[in-house]
């Protein structure tokens, strides 16, 4: 079959056998489609792949389970009861904390109600809650059952910041003015660290520093942003945030989230929590004080004993981003992006698709975003999938998101993506 671009599959194919990745530790879906045994997997946005360990490790937890019974949460080879804490330090060193500030628990929406409970005050003409408007729904539904739980019109009360007239993504300097204008009324700043959206990184340590000189809470939805992107929470002073782990953490549909506290608010007396039998220390657990005694750490946060063989996935997937390192994922990352960006400029102009996530590599992750200019965007997604192979999604009404995820996406991969569609473009002439 003849290639409708300019750039060769041998080149791509030369690409990665000098920068391989680590595309063997996973399992690869096969294609639906398309000559190519493999998919072309962008979907690492929504639902990223499995890591071959994952399988051996989980069996070994539940072995233990069927060997030890209750016995487990103390003789298991990874003892159940402090099962979470496994996950903290490596958790830590992905997002730039410290391990006393990192906890793994729930999901990423429960997490970010959590946090609100303890970092959202509205008083006075401080009520306000700040995202943006193409934040994620989860984040809208929550921040406005926020302000209903306290007595505020959500209408009132939420602040949805958008980007210019004929623009796709917000600008830094308009959240720094309306901060600068509107800071006062202002309880609390909650945006994406990556726009899911758009694939928008944002200057989460200048919007975090300007959130709080105008005397606002600041944290950050992670969702997109963990494994992909290198973060500092810690240095760069976020009062909270929370994270997925089953988009580029790959720790399988629904895996247990993750939460960061900074290290300031830990053990502050003054900060409200709901709390339950895992917001305890450890020590006192079984002693079944009606009172707790919670530890000055993110574990506080946590309500539950922990899913442990719905936690060994993370610990797992964990461990490898410990192993390769997020500076080195961050570098493969920029040139497959960029990579697929140059294959895509081929593309684009034959038709009205348009790129809307920042060209500049610095202002985003792995993900493209690309809008069509006409017809259906899941139509041309499942296309893509059922006749070519290359799996990305879509989110309507117009936009193709193709996430060239560094663990393991390769170059052919981003050619493939390309090739086919240019065919689609070419085909719809």
């Amino acid at each position: 079959m003849t290639s409708r671009l300019n750039a060769s599959e041998e080149e791509a194919l030369r690409l990665d056998a000098a920068d391989p990745g680590q595309r063997d530790l996973f399992h690869i879906p096969p294609a639906d489609g398309g000559r190519f045994a493999e998919a072309a997997y962008f979907a690492g946005n929504s639902l990223g792949l499995q890591p071959k360990a994952i399988r051996i490790d989980l069996l070994e937890d539940l072995a233990d389970w069927q060997r030890l019974g209750v016995e487990g949460h103390t003789e298991a080879r990874r003892p159940w009861m402090p099962y979470h804490e496994l996950l903290t330090e490596t958790a830590a060193r992905l997002v730039g904390a410290r391990p006393e500030e990192t906890v793994a628990m729930n999901s990423l929406t429960v997490n970010l109600h959590l946090l609100m409970v303890s970092f959202y005050r509205p008083r006075g003409e401080r009520v306000r809650l700040v995202i943006e408007d193409s934040a994620f729904p989860s984040d809208s539904y929550a921040v406005r059952s926020q302000a209903r739980f306290h007595g505020l019109d959500p209408d009132d009360a939420v602040v949805r910041l958008r980007p210019r007239a004929g623009e796709d993504t917000l600008r830094t300097e308009d959240v720094l003015d309306f901060l600068a204008r509107e800071g006062h009324t202002v309880a609390l700043v909650m945006l994406g660290g990556v726009n899911y959206l758009t694939g928008e990184l944002m200057d989460i340590p200048t919007i975090t520093a300007a959130g709080q000189a105008a005397g606002a809470v600041v944290g950050w939805d992670l969702a997109h942003a963990a494994g992909n992107v290198p973060l500092q929470l810690h240095d760069w002073g976020v009062d909270f945030a929370a994270w997925c782990t089953y988009k580029y953490l790959n720790s399988g549909p629904g895996a247990v989230a993750g939460a960061f506290v900074h290290e300031r608010h830990l053990g502050d007396s003054d900060l409200q929590r709901f709390e339950g039998w895992w917001s305890t220390e450890a020590k006192t657990r079984f002693l079944m004080a009606p009172v707790s005694t919670p530890p000055a750490k993110a574990d506080a946060w946590q309500i539950s004993n922990p899913p442990v063989l719905a936690m060994g996935p993370v610990r797992t997937s964990l461990e490898l981003f410990d192993q390769v390192g997020m500076d080195a994922l961050r570098e493969r990352s920029e040139r497959l992006t960029g990579y697929l960006e140059r294959l895509l400029d081929e593309v684009t102009p034959t038709r009205p698709i348009t790129v809307v996530t920042p060209r500049d590599p610095a202002r985003r992750g792995c993900q493209l975003s690309l809008r069509i200019g006409s017809g259906s965007a899941a139509d041309l997604a499942a296309r893509l999938r059922h006749e070519h192979g290359v799996v990305t999604d879509a989110r309507e009404p117009d936009i193709i998101r193709v996430a060239p995820v560094p663990l393991y996406s390769t170059f052919h991969d981003c050619w493939r993506a390309a090739d086919a569609l240019a065919t689609a473009v070419a085909e719809d002439k």
